[in-house]
């Protein structure tokens, strides 16, 4: 398929990009402090989204937790865009599916980032990821975890698995939920830049640089104590609380159905 002028600078400066990723991972990181390979992948993500016009409006602030306190974030999934949406906003490591560690570039510099990669069709996977995130939450890492398990057209919010967070559970901290969505300018969902279905990374990446910009929403929503909660009443919570701020029906409600009033907030 020929590409259109657009696409083609487009691409072409995205592939700039991502070989100076490959660069700044290879030689910089190896020297330099995790804070500093923070700040340096914050700013690689940012520029990521300017390239590919993504334009980002964040609507409220983290929730406020204790300093030094286990914080586990929840989201929604939608985009491959979605790691560099929140990590463009917030200061966090990943826990993401063992698929995106074989992207081409993009999975090898994810991976440098510390992300932890979990393989969820082994469920005996979960131990070793629980063991991963026990002791990043108890060093006062922020992880972010895609409770969902998987990516959605951006028109629903699926229950939250709730495996994963048994470490804050544990560690009596404190789950941060947060929402995301991309739209158009009219405020509809903008399902063309969702990866889900058979959809292929390329395929992805085209529709992105075939639009004239990009539309992302993060939703940033009070924190939730994980203090006497258990696993799977925590995940119903904040998955209703993303689902609220996006104006979707709770996971298992007809949408029409009167939502309940949110609870747990500390």
């Amino acid at each position: 398929m020929a590409l259109s002028l657009r696409q083609t600078i487009r691409v072409t400066r995205l592939a700039v990009h991502l070989a100076s990723g490959l660069t700044l991972s290879g030689v910089v990181f190896p020297v330099v402090s995790a804070r500093a390979r923070g700040a340096i992948f914050r700013w690689w993500s940012r520029r990521l989204l300017h390239i590919l016009r993504v334009r980002v409006r964040v609507q409220g602030t983290p929730g406020t937790t204790p300093p030094g306190a286990a914080t586990l974030v929840l989201s929604n999934h939608v985009s491959w865009l979605d790691i560099f949406v929140i990590r463009a906003s917030l200061d966090c490591r990943f826990v993401a599916k063992s698929d995106i560690r074989q992207w081409p570039v993009v999975g090898w510099l994810v991976a440098r980032q510390g992300t932890v990669f979990v393989q969820r069709a082994k469920r005996s996977d979960t131990a070793r990821v629980n063991a991963a995130l026990d002791d990043a939450l108890a060093g006062g890492e922020r992880m972010v975890v895609f409770a969902e398990g998987s990516t959605t057209d951006g028109t629903e919010v699926r229950p939250f698995h709730a495996s994963l967070l048994q470490p804050v559970v544990r560690s009596a901290g404190y789950a941060l939920p947060v929402a995301l969505r991309y739209v158009t300018r009219d405020g509809s969902i903008d399902q063309r830049a969702a990866y889900a279905g058979e959809t292929s990374l390329w395929e992805s990446t085209l529709m992105l640089t075939e639009k004239p910009e990009v539309l992302a929403e993060l939703h940033l929503l009070p924190a939730v104590h994980a203090v006497g909660k258990h696993r799977r009443d925590l995940a119903e919570h904040c998955s209703g609380m993303v689902a609220d701020a996006l104006s979707l029906p709770r996971p298992g409600r007809r949408s029409g159905t009167p939502a309940d009033p949110p609870t747990g907030a500390p």
